[in-house]
């Protein structure tokens, strides 16, 4: 199964355009949007045999909206993983919400998806694999260009990349 993970396009919306085209083209049946801007995604809505799956930055007005689940823990291919903006917890957080340190000590995902950083990074901790997709702005203080990753899972095996939106090159890989 291949799986495209964007975060912070932050209104860039073409930049979200040709990342998620760059994903179909690579196969992906799924894309995840990791936050800011929840809205975004509306923009990808034409996109045809791609399911989309989000969740809103912790600044969002959607955050604090109980209805919208600010993380998820989805299961492919057995390998759980979970969906956040942050890789922590996080003041605006709801009283109900997941955690993320929580569920990745106890054990209860094989990989945490998020965003917020604007850097993206791909690192094994504890047997867990963290992986921050970066961002989708034309540019950003930190330095880094958009990105986007590629999830590949089969069965128990996990490939990622992280990719430079403009110029395709790999900027990260797991393993």
């Amino acid at each position: 199964m291949k799986i495209g993970v964007v975060s912070d396009s932050h209104g860039h919306i073409e930049n979200l355009r040709r990342a998620a085209k760059a994903l179909k083209e690579e196969g992906v049946e799924l894309i995840v949007h990791l936050g800011d801007d929840y809205d975004d995604v509306k923009a990808l809505s034409d996109m045809q045999g791609v399911k989309i799956i989000q969740v809103p930055g912790v600044f969002s007005t959607y955050y604090q909206e109980p209805e919208i689940p600010n993380r998820l823990i989805e299961e492919w291919e057995k390998i759980r993983v979970l969906l956040t903006h942050t890789r922590e917890g996080h003041k605006n957080d709801l009283p109900t919400d997941l955690k993320p340190e929580e569920v990745a000590s106890r054990g209860e995902v094989n990989m945490v998806l998020f965003g917020h950083t604007h850097v993206p990074d791909v690192a094994e901790e504890a047997g867990l694999i963290w992986v921050n997709p970066g961002h989708l702005k034309d540019e950003d203080k930190k330095g880094y260009p958009p990105t986007y990753a590629l999830l590949e899972i089969g069965g128990k095996e996990v490939k990622v990349r992280i990719v430079d939106l403009f110029g395709g090159q790999e900027l990260f890989e797991y393993p």
